[in-house]
């Protein structure tokens, strides 16, 4: 499964869980005065850790890297569209807070959101 590199505008290296050399997709966009950072899973180009998993730790890697600060950002997670006929494989968008409690970490954008975001 490879992912179209539509997804994102840089493959961005970062540690996964235990220090494991990991690859997401990045993109980087300011709409409205918000900056969003947008990790995709790269699935079998990615080596280690899924974004998912790694969560804060790669928020606050691509902050240190790219010079944000962590608490002026939204940060949302991409499962891609691979063409599969499994639908766990379906594009999906997550916001996510890492200051909620794990039932409400993650929010499903809506397509309308998406658009908004990433077009």
């Amino acid at each position: 499964m490879k992912v179209s590199e539509k997804y994102y505008d840089e493959q961005f290296p970062f540690r996964g869980q235990w220090d494991m050399e990991s690859l997401c997709g990045l993109k980087i966009r300011v709409v409205d005065g918000k900056t969003y950072v947008i990790v995709t899973e790269l699935y079998q180009e990615n080596p280690g850790t899924s974004v998912t998993y790694a969560g804060q730790s790669l928020r606050d890697q691509i902050c240190d890297a790219k010079g944000l600060n962590p608490e002026e950002i939204i940060y949302l997670e991409c499962n891609p569209d691979t063409n599969s006929k499994l639908s766990f494989y379906d594009e999906e968008y997550f916001a996510v807070d890492f200051n909620a409690d794990p039932q409400h970490r993650y929010r499903q954008l809506s397509s309308e959101e998406v658009k908004k975001i990433v077009s």
